[in-house]
């Protein structure tokens, strides 16, 4: 008992020094600090779907193409950990702000428990219908074997990847993107190092790619749980469940923008598949490619976002509106910039790009490198969107959030297909996803700036004292 004590004494230690740090040091700073690991994680994992799509193109265009079509479940099963991972994520980093040890500790218990039942309802369904869901997803008859060949590993890698993407959301909230890394980027690392073996030295083919990506999401969640119950972070205690009502319908509000951008993703990737499957297998594989270059663009600017939330979550639940904005604009001036020169380069690049993945494939050459260049350029407006999105949902603004987390996919890139596609062809799946850009931009300009007119106003008025509590 004297025991326990004096280790949730020294955790709480940890926690309120965590917490002066997190309202107190220079705005920049911090967020280049907690933004640098959630970076390296970003870009590992983009690297990994690169060198998965890599290793499987080289087997063939169906091979790729199967690729593509299991993409979309696999933003399936990352909405679910991303909707308990950004819902309890959001709540703990405002209680911890305020000082409330144990309501974080009760949500962190919540979002776990929501996502390793979501990963396993997923992983059940999918293994018992598993053809009707690759044709569901966008298969093909010829893409048929591979995709099943695929998804089978990748569901029942499902609880796991679901739990991993919610532990390293809560792990970040909680200001310890380090332990997040760790976990994250081991898997992805693993990812890469068993892909060639099980595709080419084991001869598995497609289902060596996904038996890697089973093996690395089983180390990567071990790596999170040991994380998340490491000094100074709330551990998922079995004492806290279950969840009461309210715990879920806070998870409900933080992390419904979440599971929208991240589900409206996966159903956008199908209808792509679908609307790219009239003009063959090339055009899946083609778009495939496009979708994971550009998740290796953003992974950069989605990283940076995902520095700034704790910065924003723990200065807003202690009244500091004026770090918050600071660090928000700082945010947004430099994931602006670097988009820039990412998408330059990617404009310039695009036909070299696409043709390391399918050198020997001329349909795939063209498609791809078209509907490359269109994204490239339009690529800098995603910066401020996503930004403002996060914000939202970090503090609480859980409507506005989820219009513009509805926005891109759903607002606007599901009817762009419908309408495009049957008047310019091919060439209304290549500007579907650039337009959608755009629009979205324009829409999150009056959602962001209002709420930020308020704390403005606000700032200095509600700032409360950052005092360690007692309560553990």
């Amino acid at each position: 008992m004297t025991s326990n004590s004096t280790r949730r004494r020294a955790s709480r230690a940890v926690i309120d020094e965590k917490l002066v740090r997190m309202t107190t040091a220079p705005v920049r700073g911090l967020v280049v600090r907690m933004a640098l690991p959630t970076i390296a994680i970003m870009l590992i994992s983009a690297m990994y779907n690169m060198a998965d799509t890599y290793f499987v193109s080289t087997l063939g265009t169906t091979a790729a193409a199967a690729v593509g079509v299991s993409f979309s479940l696999m933003a399936l099963i990352q909405a679910f950990g991303f909707f308990f991972g950004q819902g309890a994520g959001n709540y703990i980093s405002r209680q911890f702000g305020a000082g409330n040890v144990d309501n974080a500790a009760r949500m962190a218990a919540a979002g776990f428990a929501g996502a390793v039942g979501c990963g396993t309802l997923v992983a059940v369904a999918g293994l018992l219908w598993l053809e009707p869901l690759a044709l569901f997803l966008g298969s093909t008859p010829t893409i048929l074997p591979e995709a099943t060949a695929y998804l089978r590993y990748i569901l029942l890698g499902a609880p796991f990847m679901a739990s991993a993407f919610a532990l390293n959301t809560m792990l970040r909230f909680q200001g310890s993107a380090n332990f997040a890394m760790i976990g994250m980027t081991t898997g992805a690392v693993l990812n890469v190092i068993l892909d060639p073996i099980f595709i080419f030295v084991l001869g598995m083919g497609v289902s060596g790619a996904s038996l890697a990506t089973l093996i690395s999401q089983m180390v990567g969640f071990s790596l999170l749980m040991i994380g998340s119950a490491w000094k100074g972070n709330v551990p998922i205690r079995l004492s806290n469940l279950p969840p009461a009502r309210g715990d879920y319908w806070e998870i409900v509000r933080g992390g419904f923008p979440s599971l929208c951008r991240q589900g409206l993703m996966a159903v956008a990737v199908m209808r792509l598949n679908k609307v790219a499957g009239q003009f063959g297998d090339a055009a899946i594989a083609a778009m495939s490619i496009v979708q994971r270059v550009f998740w290796f663009a953003g992974a950069a600017m989605i990283g940076w976002g995902q520095g700034f939330q704790p910065v924003c979550g723990f200065n807003f639940g202690a009244g500091k509106y004026k770090r918050v904005r600071e660090a928000f604009w700082f945010c947004i001036g430099s994931s602006t910039a670097v988009l820039v020169v990412l998408g330059a380069l990617a404009c310039i690049f695009a036909r070299e790009i696409v043709t390391t993945f399918r050198p020997d494939d001329p349909d795939v050459i063209a498609i791809g490198t078209v509907a490359l260049r269109f994204q490239s350029v339009l690529l800098p407006t995603a910066g401020y969107a996503t930004l403002n999105n996060m914000m939202l949902q970090t503090i609480g603004r859980a409507g506005r959030a989820t219009i513009l987390a509805l926005a891109r996919q759903g607002l606007f890139m599901l009817p762009l297909l419908f309408v495009l596609t049957p008047r310019i062809g091919i060439l209304g799946v290549q500007l579907a996803q650039p337009l959608a850009d755009v629009l979205t931009f324009l829409l999150s300009l009056p959602l962001g700036l209002g709420v930020l007119r308020n704390m403005e106003r606000d700032a200095g008025r509600n700032e409360v004292s950052v005092v360690p509590t007692d309560d553990v």
